[in-house]
């Protein structure tokens, strides 16, 4: 593989993640984390200046989402609700409490807590985690 794994998984044709689900990836260069739950092909909708959500093209459910500038919105987090360290357990944090986090600390309307509240069932449903090691954080 070159420097960038992911962009060479894709580029092989074979599914994120060996076809396993869910896909859970983090890219350092880009900060931003890749979930992908279920092998439905999908769109992606941007819903604020971090998340960008997956829509299965078939069932129309969220079925993964993009999260962009990570670690300095986890910072952010921690800093606005210093009890989300909690939430760090074993070096890992769970997507879900990531969206939860999201929800706690920043505007939005209607539809954005909705979409929010979709992407941490998801999340939680498919026990995606990703490995706070990776993100750097101290």
């Amino acid at each position: 593989m070159s420097h960038d794994p992911f962009a060479d998984e894709v580029l092989s044709g074979v599914p994120p993640g060996g076809g396993r689900f869910p896909f859970v990836y983090y890219d350092a260069d880009g900060d931003c984390v890749e979930f992908i739950a279920t092998n439905e092909s999908f769109y992606a909708e941007r819903i604020d200046s971090l998340v960008t959500v997956f829509y299965g093209r078939e069932s129309g459910e969220i079925v993964g989402s993009l999260i962009k500038g990570v670690r300095r919105t986890i910072r952010e987090i921690c800093e606005r609700a210093p009890g989300f360290r909690i939430e760090i357990q074993d070096g890992r944090i769970r997507l879900s409490h990531l969206f939860l986090a999201r929800l706690w600390t920043s505007p939005g309307d209607g539809s954005q807590v909705v979409v929010y509240q979709k992407l941490r069932q998801v999340a939680s449903h498919a026990d995606a985690t990703v490995t706070i090691d990776q993100l750097a954080l101290s």
